[in-house]
């Protein structure tokens, strides 16, 4: 079952030069609810860098979270940053901290660098309090390279709070960082924000981390939001970066700013984008995290595909689907359309049968008829908000999350092999007795499948009363179709072949006596009656004298003188007589010859 996936998408910038080398700023995640953000963290620097001459820097500081109790931490994120290629290891409160991500820049012959974790869990547990970053080792660092005289020694951290309480209003939070800066011999730098989506202005706010800013310096330094200055109490619109923390309202938070700033007059709704620019004529400034709030009601629909039933033999699907509202800051209303599609071929477009609330779901079923122009093996792709012609009706959080795609192969009868008709003697009127249990073998192309015997296609079809003795099976007339049923695991065929009767050649008794004793009391030819229909039997004493004749239509001789003279009556008396037995059949055209002793 598909969940809801927050979307990572990469911010574009510009202005790239061999002499200065970072990662650029992008999305890192995007938040849709009731959340806010706040930063804390703190210098490592005693003194602003551009008046200390003594290059001194600490390897541990402090600073205080205080969320109101209602305040629920959703993400926390941890950046360090200072002057050299980094240290990748510190401590916050006594806990091991490893870089997870690192970003570098190199300017001038000097290296920088910024570090970053995820500590949501150690925040969630800790809570508020004081928090103390410490082995973040730089002056050893600083000490042994030019940094001090360059002025560009500094260390820092902070950490990046999402929170989330439901008295907030409904906003879309993102997160973006990377390593990038200015100074005097790069003196504009150009950020595109992508992923936003402004339906309301309304307390709209941007927050950015930075590092190495100076008070001092202060030319031609201006922060711009799609080509506005931005300022407030703490940050001049000529020195934006100056060393101050907009939510404790310090001012000596040297060499690095955890700044917030009011754009509600600076970005317009449906804004998709927002363009930062930042200018230095002389200060060296480098941004390494931003985040956007936007107030964002708006609905996240996105549908999976949870399990596609399939019939042998047949080309029509039922989908369980489930439609969710996940990601969202506003209700899903109902009537949206999802499109589906076979191949990349429209099929049918259904509704959402209700208004789903931020964060609901539902969950339903469709029967589909696949074309016949679809192969066997397809993509099955749900579209939510797509009318059929890849246009949606509602503006969502997230634009591209809202197709499900699942491969469907359909079940495809197994392969079988020919079956020859199965010939037995006839019995009379083509009654005949069979064996063919070995077809249940010769009939299958695999031999992991199975098979089975019916007397009908729909017996078969149905899968109900099979055929148990194949070994000893009887017809009382043929030609008799017989049904055999190959399965898979998934599917079957059914294929068929003929029970069929030929006559055989008969068998004689070559003695009888008819006394009456119920035992042996005719001349007994088995094979013969119902089966050749035109026989003709001649009875012929020693002498050659015919005593008697019969065909399908008389009884059998017993004994009796028929023809010609009679002795004793018409009991012909013990001995041996003669036979000829004409079947008047082509595959036996010769006729019969031979004796047959009577004793009484």
């Amino acid at each position: 079952m598909k969940r809801k996936l927050q979307v990572i998408i990469s911010a574009v910038f510009l202005l790239f030069s061999p002499a200065f080398f970072a990662q650029d700023v992008s999305l890192l995640e995007q938040f849709n609810g009731r959340y806010d953000f706040i930063f804390i963290g703190n210098t490592l620097n005693t003194s602003e860098n551009n008046l200390n001459e003594e290059c001194t820097i600490t390897n541990t500081s402090s600073a205080t979270l205080n969320l109101n109790s209602d305040d629920e931490i959703t993400k926390a994120y941890l950046y360090w940053a200072g002057s050299g290629t980094g240290d990748f290891e510190v401590k916050l409160n006594g806990n091991t901290i490893n870089a997870q991500r690192r970003f570098a820049l190199f300017q001038n012959n000097f290296d920088y660098f910024c570090a970053f974790t995820d500590i949501t869990s150690q925040i969630q547990s800790t809570g508020n309090g004081n928090y103390t970053l410490s082995d973040l080792d730089l002056q050893s660092f600083i000490n042994s390279t030019a940094y001090c005289n360059n002025r560009t020694n500094f260390g820092g951290w902070a950490i990046v709070i999402i929170y989330k309480n439901e008295n907030l209003p409904l906003n879309q939070l993102n997160v973006y960082d990377g390593l990038q800066g200015v100074s005097a011999d790069r003196q504009n730098l150009n950020l595109t924000l992508n992923s936003l989506n402004v339906i309301d202005n309304d307390g709209a706010k941007i927050g950015f981390v930075a590092w190495e800013g100076d008070k001092n310096l202060a030319v031609n330094e201006t922060l711009k939001i799609n080509g506005n200055t931005l300022s407030n109490a703490l940050n001049p619109p000529n020195n934006a970066f100056n060393g101050t923390n907009t939510f404790t309202n310090s001012s000596t938070l040297y060499n690095m700013d955890l700044d917030v700033y009011d754009i509600e007059n600076h970005i317009q709704i449906g804004n998709q984008s927002a363009q930062i620019q930042l200018t230095s004529g002389q200060d060296f400034v480098m941004i390494s995290t931003i985040v956007t709030k936007l107030n964002s009601q708006l609905p996240d629909a996105t549908v999976s595909i949870d399990q596609v039933d399939l019939q042998c033999k047949s080309r029509i699907i039922n989908v369980d689907y489930t439609v969710y509202n996940s990601n969202s800051t506003s209700f899903l209303p109902s009537r949206v359309p999802i499109s589906i599609y076979a191949d990349g071929i429209f099929i049918r477009t259904i509704f959402t049968d209700r208004q789903l609330p931020i964060g609901g779901s539902y969950s339903n079923s469709i029967s589909l008829t696949i074309p016949d122009s679809i192969p066997n093996d397809f993509t099955l792709k749900f579209v939510i908000d797509d009318s059929g012609n890849g246009t949606g009706i509602i503006t969502e959080t997230n634009e591209n999350n809202n197709v499900f795609s699942q491969n469907v192969s359909f079940y495809i009868p197994p392969k079988f092999n020919d079956l020859e008709p199965v010939f037995a003697c006839n019995q009379g009127l083509t009654k005949g007795t069979f064996d063919f249990s070995s077809y249940e073998n010769v009939v299958k192309v695999d031999p992991t499948h199975e098979a089975y015997f019916f007397e009908s296609y729909e017996n078969a079809e149905a899968n109900q009363y099979p055929i148990l003795n194949s070994h000893d099976y009887t017809s009382n007339t043929t030609p008799k179709e017989i049904f055999i049923r190959i399965e898979d695991e998934n599917c079957f065929s059914i294929t068929s072949f003929l029970l069929e009767t030929r006559n055989c050649k008969p068998l004689v008794h070559n003695a009888f006596s008819p006394n009456n004793d119920n035992l042996n009391e005719h001349f007994q030819i088995d094979g013969l009656r119902d089966i050749f229909m035109n026989f003709k039997l001649f009875i012929y004493n020693r002498w050659g004298t015919m005593i008697w004749k019969g065909s399908q239509n008389t009884e059998n001789w017993i004994g009796e003188t028929t023809e010609g003279m009679t002795i004793n009556g018409n009991q012909a008396p013990d001995g041996t007589y003669f036979y000829v037995l004409e079947l008047h059949d082509p595959d036996f055209p010769e006729p019969m010859t031979g004796w047959v002793y009577l004793t009484r």
